[in-house]
């Protein structure tokens, strides 16, 4: 089972204009509802691919409440801690024509400390077989370090997986996660290097092993990724084609990663699989969907 964590989940509401307008009147082309937050995104596509898995997360007010039934309409499965106060997120997404792309996230409902007791009780049932993704920033009512005393919490007895940057992702790898999924730009704070190829980012995922990570995947948009891991390192480009939108797409490739590997075990092959997920999502827009990622999973070949 493979298990996510969105602390601050969102509902996007995603807007397409043809130019954006500050301090004037902005009339969309078209729009569309999604549920959001980096984990909830990981857990849709892997719905989508067939893999199990929960989604854990907090939830408040009748926003939380319409996530949550979206959800679950859709076969995705959920083990949310309702909060007592406030409402979960919705956050705008602006996307012009030009591709350029500006995004309104509010902060979210408050997490007390009891709040994380639960979590902490929920987190303590999974066992070595199942995976738990740390995905994305922490709520301003949380501590910085909660990856941190998660990750203490599990070591040693749960595959961690971390798909977070800046401190959020360096203060955990003393913690040997299983598998780290920063982009290039993520990567380059850590790493403290410029990461403009393929070479640039081997050298920075070979770094970040020698930091504690056992393996590394390091998104780089069209330019596709590289994967250092005991196995081997890989290097793969992305399938030719016009991006439409890249939100999700990093989320998409960890989520198709994780349910090749949990299918065969092959890093090699799931890092194929991962591409193919990532860039279903840049090239259609959404999510990626089973029918997209089986399209465009015979593109993606290692030269």
């Amino acid at each position: 089972m493979i298990t996510t964590l969105t602390l601050n989940p969102a509902i996007d509401y995603n807007i397409t204009l043809k130019e954006y307008i500050s301090g004037g009147m902005n009339r969309a082309s078209s729009d569309y509802v999604r549920c959001g937050g980096k984990g909830i995104n990981v857990s849709t596509v892997l719905t989508a691919l067939g893999a199990q898995t929960t989604a854990y997360g907090f939830i408040a007010g009748f926003t939380g409440d319409e996530l949550a039934a979206s959800l679950a309409s859709r076969g995705i499965k959920t083990d949310f801690i309702r909060l007592d106060s406030g409402m979960t997120r919705i956050c705008i997404k602006i996307h012009e024509e030009s591709g350029r792309e500006t995004e309104i996230n509010p902060a979210g409902p408050a997490i007390s400390g009891s709040d994380l007791d639960k979590l902490m009780t929920k987190l303590d049932s999974l066992t070595a077989d199942d995976t738990i993704v740390l995905a994305g920033s922490v709520p301003k009512t949380v501590n910085s370090d909660i990856y941190e005393k998660i990750s203490e919490r599990l070591m040693g007895r749960v595959r961690i997986v971390a798909d977070a940057s800046g401190m959020l992702l360096t203060n955990i790898l003393h913690y040997h996660p299983w598998l780290i999924k920063p982009n290039h730009k993520e990567a380059e704070e850590v790493c403290g290097m410029r990461i403009d190829s393929h070479s640039d980012a081997e050298k920075c995922a070979i770094k970040l092993r020698e930091m504690g990570a056992e393996n590394v995947i390091i998104s780089m948009a069209e330019k596709g990724s590289v994967l250092a891991s005991a196995e081997g390192i890989y290097h793969i480009s992305a399938p030719h084609g016009r991006s439409i939108n890249t939100i999700g797409a990093g989320d998409s490739l960890l989520a198709g990663f994780l349910a090749s590997y949990e299918r065969c075990g092959d890093m090699k092959e799931a890092l194929r699989c991962g591409t193919a997920a990532g860039t279903a999502t840049a090239f259609t827009g959404v999510l990626c969907t089973r029918e997209d990622y089986d399209r465009i999973l015979p593109e993606v070949q290692y030269e």
